[in-house]
Formats: structure tokens, sequence, C-alpha cells
């Protein structure tokens, strides 16, 4: 009796359990969707204003932007880890740290003064376990990050770079190719020129006319296409998080459902053994009596 009483505590708390993993299987489900819907329109319009930024940083003009240049040394960069603030969602924080860590050795065996940067809660209880002291740290990005947010992040960014203070900035985050697939990656946001010519295959040339001048559009223009940039990282990394995260419930439901069933046929087998015992016992008190 006892043994089936145990299998039945176990029962039920399984049950509990497949009850939470369902329920936050539906919520990042929910999520995902309108996370999906924020990065689709974000991108089509960041991969535009990227295309833009690159036939002019390639066009003969007399006028530069400082973000489309180059610093003649790189002695101190910066690298951004883009992590969730929340558990619960597979490898997805793995895969990104383990790709930050040896973006971040790789910097500093350059000789490099590397700045890091975590956003996450799980990003930052890792760096402080493998032993590594991030410089800035922020948890205030959820998954529905606003442009808001980004903006002050991108704004510190571009004038520290324009005043030489960082000659590089890498982002290291899960970029969302589809709902199916999604990758860790690291990118270099700037300088912005060395991004966009990796992104652009066309070799066709474009003759621009600028008015008011060419300065006033690109002065305006560059700083737009990196803040849209960088947001699109910040997006990617939200939406990838849900799906991970819609994955590893499911994958835990589905658990939970198989140990419900093998659970359910052990309790059936103690409590047959169980009653077959008592029916022995009767059996046996009535020949004696005889």
């Amino acid at each position: 009796m006892a043994k089936a009483r145990a299998i039945v505590k176990r029962l039920k708390a399984v049950k509990n359990i497949r009850k939470i993993t369902r329920t936050m299987e539906l919520i990042a489900t929910a999520r995902f969707k309108k996370a999906m819907d924020r990065a689709a329109e974000a991108a089509a319009y960041t991969r535009k204003i990227s295309e833009l930024v690159a036939d002019l940083s390639q066009a003969n003009l007399e006028f530069h932007h400082p973000l489309l240049e180059k610093h003649e040394t790189e002695k101190n960069s910066v690298l951004l880890v883009l992590t969730s603030n929340r558990g619960l969602c597979g490898g997805y924080n793995t895969g990104v740290l383990k790709l930050a860590l040896k973006r971040y050795q790789e910097l500093q065996s350059e000789g490099q003064n590397v700045r890091l940067e975590v956003s996450g809660k799980r990003g930052i209880s890792f760096l402080k376990f493998q032993g590594v002291t991030a410089d800035n740290s922020y948890t205030h990005f959820e998954d529905r990050p606003t442009f808001e947010e980004v903006d002050d992040l991108a704004s510190r960014y571009i004038t520290e770079y324009i005043e030489g203070k960082i000659d590089r900035l890498d982002v290291a985050y899960t970029e969302f190719i589809s709902s199916s697939r999604q990758a860790a990656v690291v990118h270099s946001l700037l300088p912005i020129g060395a991004l966009e010519t990796s992104e652009t295959d066309s070799d066709e040339q474009y003759d621009y006319e600028f008015l008011p001048s060419a300065q006033e559009i690109l002065e305006e223009i560059v700083p737009t296409a990196f803040k849209a940039r960088l947001f699109k990282c910040f997006l990617d990394a939200a939406v990838s998080e849900q799906i991970a995260r819609m994955v590893a419930m499911k994958g835990a439901t589905e658990n939970a459902n198989e140990m419900v069933g093998t659970l359910s046929a052990q309790y059936n087998r103690a409590r047959q053994t169980q009653i077959t015992s008592e029916i022995l016992e009767i059996i046996g008190g009535a020949a004696a009596l005889e």
C-alpha cells in the first residue's frame, strides 16, 4: 500500500508540473508571435536603410561620416552580449555566451582593451561564475525592448566612437533567421562601413543628388542606420528567446506526458498486486476456518 501511495504522490506532482510547462509554452507562443511581427517589421526597414548607407559610403563624396570610417588603430573595443533575464529556454543563453567568451578572448589576445557589457541576468550570472567581470550590465531589457531604451545605449556608443574612446563595437546575440532557425552570432556594428560592405553583394553604383546637402543627410541617416541595426539585434534576441522557451516547454510537457503514462502503469501494477494479495489472504483465511 505504501508503494502505491508514493506513486500517487509522484503522479500528482508530475501532473502539476505538466500544467505549469504547458501554460509557459502557451505564453511563450503568444509572445513569440508578437515579437516575430516586430522583428519582421524592423528587418525590412533596417535592410533598406543599410543598403542606402552602403551605397552612400561607396559613393565618391567629399564628406564622409565618422561612423563610416575605420580608425587607424584598434585599441579599445566594446563587446555587447545579449542574453535573457529568465531561464527555462533551453540552450539559448549557452550558445551566445560561449561565442561571446571566444570573441572576448580573441580580442584580448590581439592586445585590445575590451570593455565587456552584458544585457540579461543569465549572462551576468554566467560571467561571474567564469570569473569574468562585466564593465556594464543591463537588466531592464525585457522580451519587448523599446526603441527609446536602445536609443540611449546607441547614442552613447556613437558619441564614444566619434570622440575616439572606442574603436570597435561587437554584438553577440542570437540572430532570428526564421521560425525554425536561429543562430548565435557576433556582428561588428562599428564602424558601419565594415558591416555594410559585407552584407551588400551588389556591384551597382548609383549617382545621388542631395538636397539640401550630402553632409546634412549623412549626419542624419548614418546614426539612424546604426540605431536601427542595434535595435534589430535586440528584437532578434527577444524573438529567439521566446522560440527557445516555447520549444523547451513543449519538450518538457511531452516528457511529463510520458512520465504520467509510466507512473500510471506502475500504479496499476502496484494496485493489482495489492488486490491479488488481499484476495489470497481472504482465501487463505477461509481455508483455515474449514
